[in-house]
């Protein structure tokens, strides 16, 4: 079977995240491309050799063969591309954050669920070596119980203070928080193994941005956040994001990450140029934290020179997100992190909001 696919956006994400792995895999065909756009459209289709193009979505969705969909577009128009890909019957990858509210994303949940199509939420550092590995020996029991975790996002686009619809409360319904916050939220509940259940979070916007560029004023979200989350199984999580962080690396942008508990502790650090790399200290050893080279079985035959080849590496070259995705639905199965997992970090993405409005006043989930 050929999963035949439209993708929604033209944009260097669009080009460098989904494109190539698309077309890389064996049994998938990009046959359409949508944007908002008649040029870039036109020369997104010509650099990739994609026989149709569109910029009028409902066009592409009713004159194209299509088995699927890639949705990757500014925030607010996910709602609307999912449910008419959804009502059309078609399988969905859509890019995080799932929607603008919790409302939107229920809806999109629902709507997926209802019509039985494979989905996929690209929360893209689930699948790094350096965190897949502190899953693995977290779930190995390395650190016990977990106790607390430390995730911190440090990035320095948000100093650019010209207008981006990112930090624009229309149409990204936040702005740091669901940006890159909703990496670390899946991340966390995903290496905790549980739910949250109270959500504290302080946010400032610390750069002041320019109009829009039509000139039109708008409610600006914030460029920074610290999250203080409670588990279901007890822990808590602190998780900072910050895009008016100096990080100076080819990437522009620096992780790390520590989980402490009853038995030992681990601490990753990913510098976004050369290390990847993580340390652990038990509690019948001496420290400081050692290092605990990542398992062969997890590196492969990804490039380790430097941490943009893995990334690229992880995304084009094995059966990860999008191409994991096209395979799910060649195979008629479903996959994860879905709608479903897009909607639970929602859910934290809205309570954070809704805290930090109040100057860290606790929001509880459950």
């Amino acid at each position: 079977m050929t999963v035949r696919v439209g993708v929604f956006g033209t944009s260097w994400w669009a080009d460098t995240m989904y494109l190539p792995p698309l077309d890389a895999h064996p049994d998938a065909e990009v046959v359409a491309i949508c944007g908002r756009r008649t040029e870039p459209a036109i020369s997104f289709a010509k650099n990739w050799s994609i026989p149709a193009w569109f910029t009028d979505p409902n066009e592409m969705l009713d004159t194209v063969d299509l088995d699927a969909v890639v949705i990757a577009t500014s925030n607010d128009s996910h709602h609307s591309l999912a449910h008419a890909a959804i009502e059309r019957g078609l399988h969905v990858l859509c890019e995080k954050p799932l929607g603008r509210t919790v409302a939107e994303a229920e809806s999109m949940t629902d709507a997926a669920a209802d019509a039985g199509v494979v989905t996929m939420l690209p929360f893209t550092y689930h699948h790094m070596p350096v965190n897949r590995w502190v899953k693995q020996l977290v779930d190995d029991g390395y650190v016990g119980r977990p106790l607390h975790t430390n995730i911190r996002y440090y990035t320095d686009f948000g100093f650019d203070d010209s207008y981006s619809w990112r930090f624009d409360r229309e149409f990204a319904g936040s702005g740091i928080i669901g940006d890159l916050g909703a990496h670390w939220v899946h991340l966390a509940r995903w290496l905790l193994d549980s739910t949250e259940t109270v959500v504290s979070a302080m946010s400032s916007t610390f750069v002041e941005r320019g109009p829009r560029p039509d000139g039109s004023d708008y409610e600006r979200c914030e460029d920074s956040v610290s999250m203080n989350i409670r588990y279901a199984n007890g822990a808590y999580g602190v998780l900072q994001t910050s895009a008016v962080a100096w990080a100076r690396t080819p990437f522009g942008q620096t992780h790390h990450l520590e989980i402490h508990g009853t038995e030992g502790a681990i601490h990753a650090y990913c510098d976004w140029d050369t290390v990847q790399e993580v340390r652990g200290v038990r509690r019948d050893e001496t420290g400081p934290p050692a290092l605990l080279a990542i398992p062969e079985s997890i590196w492969g035959e990804l490039r380790r020179d430097t941490v943009h080849n893995t990334y690229r590496d992880v995304f084009r070259t094995t059966d990860t997100m999008t191409r994991a995705w096209v395979s799910a639905i060649r195979d008629g199965r479903m996959i994860t992190p879905d709608f479903a997992e897009g909607l639970a970090v929602q859910r934290v993405l809205d309570a954070a909001v809704e805290s930090s409005a109040g100057d860290g006043t606790p929001i509880r989930l459950a």
